[in-house]
C-alpha cells in the first residue's frame, strides 16, 4: 500500500472517523483506524462495534491495499506535519512509513483481515432530509435524553418517521423534547437511536439547506450517509415510553413571553438556585408580570419581567435548568409557557408553528 496526498486532508478526514474508535477496548485492534487505498480513493474507517464511521476522500494511489494504524498515534503525527505533500506506505513486517518534507516517522501497524467488518445495511428504502432541518432537529431533541444507563432506552431519541412526518423525541423522566420536520419517506417506521450516535452525526453534517441526509433502517441499525461519509449505529432495543399520552391537551394558564428576555432572567435567578435544593426557581404569574424567585442560604434574588397573560393566576416551581435547556435552543423571540396546575407538567413552544414542543415537570412548592 502506498499514497500521497494532503496532510489537511487527511487530518479532516481522521478527525471524523476517530470519534468512533474504541478508547476504551482491550482489543488493540478497536483502537485503531482501518486506512484502505483503492482506485483513486482513501478509505478511512473507526468502529468501536456500537458506532461506525467509513470515510472516503481523494488520494494518489500508488499501490492498493489496507491497514490498521492506531488512531490517536496516527492523529498526533499528521496533525504535526509540516504543510507539504505526505507520503504513506506500508513496509515490511507491517510498518507504516509516514513522510512529509524532512520528517519521517516508521510506527507500528496491524493486519486489516483482524479488523471487524462493519453491517451491511441495504440502502433500497432510504429515507431523506434536509441537512439543515435534520441538525436543527439534533439539536433541539439530543439534549433531554437521559444521562444515565438505569433506563437504556431513554438515552435515546425516538425517530417516527409517518409518512412524510419525521417526529424525533427525547426524555429522562423530568422533561420532553419534541421536534417535527418534513422528511422524504418510504415507509412508515419507528425506532430509537442512541443520543451519541446524533451527535456524532450532527457534527458531520456540514447543515446546507440543499444537500441531502440519507437514513437507511433496518431492525438492528441505522445507517446515515453524508455526502462521502456514511454512520452507522445499533438501536437501543425496548419500548419507548408514549410521550403522546403524557403531553397535555389543555392550559388553564397561557403566557407569552420574550424567550431571550425569560432565559435571561432564569439564568440569573439559578445562579442562587444551584447552591440550593434542585436548581429551584419559583414563578408568580399575574396579569402582565411574571415575577421569577429563587431563594439559598446565601440569599435571594427577584426578577420581573412583561408577559401577556391568557387564563389564571398561578404560582408555580420548576428545575431551572430544564427551563434553561430548552429555551437555548427554541430559535423563535417569543414562546408560549402553558400550564394547568401547579402540580401539572409545564409547555414551553415557539407562538409561530407547533413543529417544537417541551414540557417540564414542576416541582411541588410546599418543598421550596
Amino acid at each position: 500500500m502506498k499514497f500521497f496526498c494532503d496532510p489537511k486532508t487527511l487530518m479532516h478526514s481522521i478527525s471524523i472517523v476517530q470519534k468512533a474508535v474504541s478508547s476504551k477496548s482491550t482489543l488493540p485492534i478497536l483502537k485503531g483506524i482501518y486506512l484502505e487505498a483503492f482506485d483513486k480513493n482513501l478509505r478511512l474507517v473507526g468502529t468501536d462495534m456500537e458506532i461506525g464511521i467509513d470515510h472516503i476522500m481523494e488520494a494518489n494511489i500508488i499501490e492498493e491495499g489496507s491497514i490498521v494504524v492506531d488512531a490517536r498515534l496516527f492523529s498526533e503525527i499528521i496533525r504535526r506535519l509540516p504543510d507539504s505533500e505526505v507520503e504513506v506506505s506500508l513496509q515490511n513486517n507491517n510498518q507504516l512509513l509516514i513522510k512529509c518534507a524532512s520528517t519521517e516517522f516508521n510506527i507500528l501497524s496491524y493486519n486489516s483481515s483482524e479488523f471487524p467488518e462493519l453491517p451491511e445495511i441495504e440502502e433500497e428504502q432510504t429515507h431523506e432530509i434536509s441537512q439543515e432541518l435534520f441538525k436543527s432537529m439534533i439539536r433541539q431533541t439530543v439534549f433531554a435524553t437521559a444521562q444515565d444507563e438505569a433506563r437504556p432506552i431513554l438515552t435515546g431519541v425516538l425517530m417516527e418517521i409517518e409518512d412524510d412526518t419525521l417526529n424525533m423525541v427525547a426524555l429522562d423522566g423530568y422533561r420532553v423534547a419534541l421536534r417535527k420536520g418534513k422528511i422524504e419517506a418510504h415507509l412508515n417506521n419507528k425506532i430509537v437511536i442512541p443520543g451519541k450516535t446524533l451527535n456524532e452525526v450532527n457534527r458531520i453534517i456540514g447543515g446546507e439547506q440543499d444537500e441531502k441526509v440519507q437514513i437507511s433502517l433496518t431492525n438492528n441499525h441505522a445507517l446515515f450517509t453524508v455526502g462521502n461519509t456514511k454512520l452507522i449505529s445499533r438501536l437501543l432495543e425496548g419500548e419507548f415510553i408514549n410521550y403522546k399520552q403524557i403531553l397535555p391537551k389543555e392550559f388553564k394558564s397561557r403566557i407569552k413571553v420574550n424567550a431571550k428576555h425569560l432565559l435571561d432572567s432564569i439564568e440569573r435567578a439559578s445562579l442562587l438556585g444551584k447552591e440550593g435544593r434542585n436548581n429551584l426557581v419559583k414563578f408568580v404569574i399575574t396579569d402582565e408580570n411574571m415575577i421569577i424567585n429563587s431563594n439559598s442560604e446565601l440569599g435571594n434574588v427577584h426578577e420581573e419581567i412583561k408577559i401577556e397573560l391568557e387564563g389564571e393566576d398561578l404560582q408555580i416551581a420548576f428545575n431551572s435548568k430544564y427551563f434553561i435547556d430548552a429555551l437555548k435552543v427554541i430559535d423563535d423571540e417569543t414562546v408560549y409557557l402553558e400550564f394547568t396546575t401547579n402540580l401539572s407538567p409545564g409547555i414551553i413552544k415557539p407562538i409561530t408553528n407547533d413543529n417544537t414542543i417541551y414540557l417540564v415537570l414542576p416541582v411541588r412548592l410546599a418543598s421550596y
